[in-house]
């Protein structure tokens, strides 16, 4: 079998395709499950099998296509893992991103996010998000508050080992978005956002967390919510802690 760079192709998004031979639903899905198992130890696949995993209803050759791209990238990539640092700061911090938009067949935007113990990547987080998003800050807002719940959980299991982690940075590339989280006078151009999404707010505002710009180049976030040419996902992969053990 060959091998690929990447586990997903930049140009040939996943599409229904009707017109296109069917597959064995049986058979794609036993994939789909084992990929599914092996992406809480490989996130360089997590997004990749997310997005094949939506399809598993009117299954076409594509979709067959896509999942053994994936298969035949850790082929050759069999020895990747992360690695942890024992003499590493022991700081917790996140980062979070979305693909706005990103989804092809009804235009959702895919939700990514990823906690560290400083260079230690402990959680990660790919999903569609549930409804569409009128625009890019919105969508960023959803995925902030999403990061922020993972970030909360993981403070409150800390505290049983004895570590506080108060005002943890979580790191974003949308300005407008710590606008709305620190600036009360945004509240009125926020009322179609869910009501749910906002405690974030709160949680700033009692300094549980921290929100902090940082540049998309340095996001690596965004790992977690589009396929990447090879040059840019060596890149993230690395970032993240991905290295060949």
């Amino acid at each position: 079998m060959k091998t690929a760079s990447t586990p997903m192709e930049t140009s040939k998004p996943l599409m229904k395709d009707k017109n296109a031979e069917d597959i064995d639903v049986h058979l794609y899905r036993s994939m789909i499950g084992s990929l599914m198992y092996l992406t809480s130890s490989r996130t360089d696949i997590m997004f990749d099998v997310c997005a094949c995993a939506r399809f598993q209803v009117t299954l076409k050759v594509s979709h067959l296509h896509a999942v053994k791209i994936i298969f035949r990238y850790l082929k050759g990539q069999h020895k990747l893992g992360l690695w942890y640092p024992k003499d590493s700061p022991f700081d917790l911090e996140a980062y979070t991103d979305s693909d706005y938009a990103g989804a092809s067949l009804d235009r959702k935007s895919t939700t990514g996010g990823c906690q560290f113990l400083r260079s230690r990547l402990i959680s990660w987080q790919c999903k569609k998000q549930t409804v569409v998003a009128n625009s890019t800050t919105e969508a960023e807002y959803v995925v902030a508050a999403s990061c922020c719940g993972q970030v909360l959980w993981i403070q409150n299991q800390m505290l049983d080992y004895g570590y506080n982690f108060m005002n943890t940075n979580i790191f974003i590339d949308n300005e407008s978005t710590i606008c709305i989280v620190k600036n009360p006078v945004f509240y009125s151009k926020t009322k179609h956002i869910k009501i749910r999404h906002h405690f974030i707010r709160g949680s700033n505002e009692k300094k549980l967390i921290q929100m902090i710009k940082i540049h998309t180049d340095q996001n690596v976030a965004y790992l977690l919510t589009k396929a990447f040419d090879v040059g840019r996902f060596q890149y993230l992969i690395a970032s993240i802690g991905m290295l060949n053990l």
